[in-house]
């Protein structure tokens, strides 16, 4: 009878566990519990009579059923997420824009006031279905804005596997009341977010406007780590906005170029991006911002996203500045996030082969939720002679890149998450490499042995192969650094600012793999308690105060700013910008100090591949 009531508890306590990593309401942990103690009390009763192994077995049987039905009875709901924090936040006064009258609220010390979900064009479903953004036409009385809108349309895992990652991947995960839900995602997803500073100003502050990352097929600007709170303490106003991913947004076809009249196709979540600066252009005053003081941002695939808008004749005049994190589309052959336009029309037509159909018409009848499983691979941008008209490159290399100064630079171990996976070895290193930089690969091999040692790969668990180092330092810098090194070429050769990191600093969550650096330029430290300690806070000072001086004037150089904003009368380390003869990078880490690239090699190896390919083509 001990066995029994030991499997009883282990069961009751797993199952606990499973409900918290499932979010399923308290409900269900009620009844998880109730049935743990009638079975505890069963087995007191059959103990007493001596009830044999069919009894027993019935009971589990019985239990198991009443578990598993449980589940799904209690399953989490579908909810929005809240603007702020804090429980029953302060309302704002109102403000009035084009579209009408709103509201926001207050975090729990009135420093910053969130505006969070509010329409910059009309929800992109039916007719509107792979169709430029369209205005929204705004709304009557006063409308209350205190909850993030839905995520743009994605594959979604399940609930309990996203727990458990931030369990052994992140180490973030935390048990609390009222988070008891999953969000919404919706293909009607064209929502903005405003971050404000707490208390007006008589000057109208810097704008930035942030596009998430995600390989343009995932993402949502809820996440704590695109949140602007902090910054709007510190004087800026932050906005970040949803866009249109995978097959909705960068599906592209023939019969849709032709009834556009505008002749596009390919590119509607970039034209969702510009429709959101526009927005930002035409509307950020009532929020305090400066109009002509906008900087665009992004990290990923989003910083892929702000190097389309800065070639994008159709952001002419909107915003002056860029704030680039580990990505970019201006090399002449970019390795990932865009695509010729052959290739997308090609992938258009597997995609309505796999539904059956035969035009773009038919496909807007299919549900978003069965469009949205594709098997076709749909994260990339295309010319498609109306958002981008050419190349990147070209635009470059005429001078015809609207930012005015750009703040970029990548982290220490981009690649490495994304390589988990690849067994490398001294054998097949070589043709690991060629997968993407072809008859170069042993070139690359030479200036990057695969007996480069291991790097440490501490917040995961991989069986890694003896060349894994050596491909990851090789992927990093093909995948992501390698844009930034042409992109600041090409910003020296105009005469314009350029400002360049390396981040290195290591931690207890994401460290400095791909994404490592957000929450500190950001200023989202706080939302993980335990993991950062007093240098990163500190770096994280030092990293928003840059963001925010650049935003101001285009130069990041100047003094630490505290959380309102004010200078600390300390200076910040002087990054110096990119100029010829000078190419050294500001390293982000505990000591904040310029240092060598250490992929100038590297690049040299990458240039001769994007030449030849570009040569071919």
């Amino acid at each position: 009878m001990v066995l029994y009531s030991i499997c009883v508890i282990l069961i009751g306590a797993l199952y606990l566990f499973f409900l918290e990593l499932s979010k399923n309401v308290i409900a269900g942990w009620i009844i998880g519990i109730l049935a743990v103690i009638g079975m505890l009390v069963y087995r007191a009763k059959f103990y007493r009579k001596g009830t044999g192994a069919k009894g027993i077995l019935a009971a589990f049987a019985i239990f198991a059923v009443v578990l598993i039905a449980n589940v799904f009875l209690t399953a989490p709901p579908v909810k929005r997420v809240p603007a702020v924090d804090n429980k029953n936040p302060d309302v704002t006064d109102v403000i009035e824009i084009e579209q009408g009258k709103l509201t926001g609220v207050y975090n729990e010390d009135h420093t910053a006031r969130v505006y969070a979900g509010i329409p910059f064009a009309k929800a992109p479903v039916g007719e509107l279905r792979f169709k430029e953004p369209q205005k929204d036409e705004g709304w009557d009385g006063v409308r209350a804005f205190d909850h993030f809108g839905p995520m743009a349309m994605q594959q979604r895992g399940s609930v309990w596997f996203d727990s458990l990652s931030h369990i052994l991947g992140w180490h973030d995960y935390q048990v609390k009341f009222g988070d008891e839900y999953v969000e919404e995602v919706s293909e009607d997803c064209l929502y903005l977010n405003v971050f404000t500073p707490g208390q007006d100003s008589d000057e109208l502050r810097p704008v930035i406007l942030y596009i998430h990352g995600g390989s343009l097929t995932t993402g949502q600007p809820s996440y704590t780590e695109y949140r602007g709170e902090s910054l709007a303490e510190k004087g800026v106003v932050f906005v970040n906005c949803a866009y249109r991913l995978g097959v909705f947004g960068y599906y592209a076809a023939d019969d849709l170029k032709e009834e556009s009249p505008n002749g596009t196709t390919g590119n509607y979540g970039l034209l969702d991006q510009i429709a959101a600066l526009q927005w930002v252009h035409d509307n950020i005053e009532a929020f305090g911002g400066d109009p002509d003081k906008i900087t665009i941002a992004g990290e990923s695939a989003g910083s892929s996203s702000v190097n389309a808008l800065c070639v994008s004749p159709l952001t002419k005049g909107l915003f002056r500045y860029a704030i680039a994190e580990s990505s970019g589309i201006v090399p002449k052959e970019p390795f990932h996030t865009f695509r010729y336009f052959e290739d997308a029309i090609a992938t258009g037509d597997e995609v309505r082969e796999e539904f059956g159909v035969s035009s773009s018409a038919e496909l807007r009848n299919i549900p978003a939720d069965k469009l949205v499983q594709t098997k076709t691979q749909n994260s990339s941008m295309t010319v498609d002679g109306y958002a981008i008209v050419e190349q990147p490159y070209l635009t470059y290399e005429k001078g015809e890149n609207h930012e005015q100064a750009l703040l970029n630079g990548f982290n220490a171990k981009e690649a490495d998450a994304f390589l988990l996976d690849t067994k490398a070895t001294n054998d097949n290193y070589v043709e690991l490499l060629a997968e993407d930089i072809k008859d170069y690969a042993q070139e690359m091999a030479e200036v990057v042995p695969a007996t480069l040692p291991q790097r440490d790969q501490s917040f995961i668990i991989d069986a890694m192969g003896e060349a894994k180092g050596a491909l990851n330092t090789a992927y990093s810098a093909m995948w992501f650094s390698y844009s930034h090194y042409v992109w600041n070429n090409y910003m020296v050769e105009q005469g314009r600012p350029a400002y360049e990191y390396h981040f290195t600093k290591t931690n207890n969550i994401l460290s400095n793999y791909h994404a490592g650096e957000l929450p500190y330029a950001y200023g989202n430290l706080w939302r993980h308690p335990g993991l950062y300690d007093e240098e990163d806070y500190r770096l994280s000072d030092i990293m928003q105060s840059y963001w925010v001086n650049f935003a101001a004037t285009g130069d990041p150089n100047g003094y630490i700013l505290d959380r309102t904003g004010n200078s600390t009368g300390e200076a910040l380390p002087v990054w110096e910008k990119r100029q010829l003869g000078q190419d050294k990078l500001l390293e982000l880490d505990t000591d904040v100090h310029m240092a060598d690239d250490p992929n100038i090699e590297i690049y040299k190896v990458i240039d001769k591949f994007m030449d030849d390919a570009a040569n071919s083509r």
